[in-house]
């Protein structure tokens, strides 16, 4: 991760906190290699202590390799430590949105049932986090035109869980 997508992964935290979604933990994962080793305080910097920085030892097996992955990837766990998503580049960039969405449904998505790892108030923090997304959707719709522009045609938008 370089320090620029840690900085961001910091803001996204913050974000995501002030929608309500809470206790997710967060660990960024630093390359093995010599010149990564030495920009660790950088990395460590780039974001608050409310998201880990795993600092590998050299001599370790690879944290990348064990999980198939690659430096750059996120790794999205639900709150019973199942794999939800394994998101490589390009669509690691946090400048997109795919990281935050597949957070937003990691942690929403009741995937394991009942859980003692459910935030109580969940239920409204994602149905506000659904209605978001539809007004957002509503916002860039083209509106009709034509004849039949007085009458409203509600549309109604569901998101497809994989």
């Amino acid at each position: 991760l370089c320090l620029l997508q840690a900085s961001r992964l910091e803001d996204l935290r913050v974000k995501l906190k002030n929608e309500g979604l809470v206790n997710i933990s967060y660990v960024v994962v630093n390359h093995q290699g010599t010149h990564s080793q030495k920009k660790f305080h950088l990395l460590k910097e780039s974001v608050s202590e409310y998201i880990t920085v795993y600092q590998q030892d050299e001599h370790q097996a690879d944290v990348w390799t064990t999980l198939n992955g690659n430096k750059d990837d996120f790794l999205i766990y639900d709150r019973c430590g199942r794999l939800v998503y394994h998101l490589g580049l390009p669509y690691s960039f946090l400048s997109f949105q795919y990281v935050e969405e597949a957070i937003k449904i990691a942690y929403c998505e009741n995937k394991c049932g009942n859980c003692s790892y459910t935030e109580p108030d969940i239920d409204d923090i994602c149905e506000n986090i659904t209605k978001k997304a539809d007004e957002k959707l509503a916002e860039i719709e083209p509106k009709p035109r034509g004849q039949h522009s007085s009458h409203h045609h509600q549309q109604r938008r569901h998101r497809h869980h994989h």
